[in-house]
């Protein structure tokens, strides 16, 4: 049986959408649902980078295409972006964190939008992810990306879970998926 649902797919096919989708459903219904999502940044009609965006509002850069780091932080970079780890960190944490954390009826959903290659040069955020995933009191609604490149280990461990149940999001797919994917997160609650 599945404790967590996972969303994967190309780059732009919609997954962020999806998810913040199937939150508000899930809200509707009463679910306690936290977390937070990534969401592109643009200026002039391009692409600058990402922020990290929790479900309570807070709002932070989680990349910038060439920024330098924080003077005394080591440089992270994927492609053009350079990945501010701090602020990440200071975001996504406290979410990871407190997912399991007061009374609620049924599991706690805990939203979490991506484990990619920026969110992965956080070791502390690797650890808190595996601890989630083994709390018995929260279900994970999370992003993944597609296999492409070397494999990244956080990444194939949850696609290859007993535990997990992994939506290929398409183009095709994604307007027809929002209710099979909020039913699952349902049953991973029971």
């Amino acid at each position: 049986m599945s404790k967590h649902v996972f969303l994967t797919g190309p780059p732009g096919v919609g997954k962020t959408t999806l998810i913040q989708k199937a939150s508000d459903a899930l809200r509707s219904l009463g679910v306690p649902v936290d977390g937070f999502y990534t969401e592109e940044v643009r200026q002039g009609g391009r692409r600058i980078g990402f922020d990290v965006v929790t479900l309570s509002g807070l709002r932070g850069p989680l990349s910038r295409v060439g920024s330098e780091p924080p003077a005394g932080r080591r440089e992270y970079r994927v492609g053009q972006y350079v990945v501010d780890l701090h602020s990440f960190e200071q975001l996504a944490l406290p979410v990871l964190k407190n997912a399991d954390a007061g009374p609620s009826s049924g599991k706690r959903v805990c939203i979490v939008d991506e484990i990619g290659k920026m969110e992965l040069f956080s070791q502390t955020f690797i650890h808190t992810v595996r601890q989630t995933l083994s709390s018995p009191g929260t279900v994970i609604l999370g992003t993944i990306p597609i296999p492409k490149g070397k494999p990244l280990t956080l990444v194939e461990e949850i696609r290859n879970r007993n535990d997990v149940k992994v939506f290929n999001v398409t183009k095709e797919n994604r307007d027809s998926l929002l209710q099979e994917i909020v039913a699952t997160v349902q049953s991973c609650r029971k």
